[in-house]
């Protein structure tokens, strides 16, 4: 069953390019709508597959996804050993 969301109500909407380097993420502010373009010069952004055509993200998953990082399997980097 496909079920539409009202743009007003606060959801953040995610397009991606078709070669999944680029990004664009579309939301209500209360005055207008915002546009956020991103474009990875390296690597691809990851995508969750829609179960009914849309995917539904936590706020965590949808900041990891705008930074590139793929939510299902993070990768943990140590700590710098040395701060200049």
């Amino acid at each position: 069953m496909w079920r539409a969301t009202y743009p007003h109500s606060g959801a953040v909407f995610a397009f991606r390019g078709r070669r999944r380097e680029r990004i664009k993420l579309l939301m209500w502010d209360g005055q207008g709508f915002c546009l956020y373009y991103k474009v990875l010069e390296k690597g691809r952004f990851p995508w969750p597959s829609p179960a009914d055509g849309t995917a539904r993200l936590t706020s965590a998953q949808l900041a990891m996804l705008w930074e590139g990082i793929d939510w299902r399997r993070p990768a943990w980097t140590a700590p710098p050993a040395r701060v200049v």
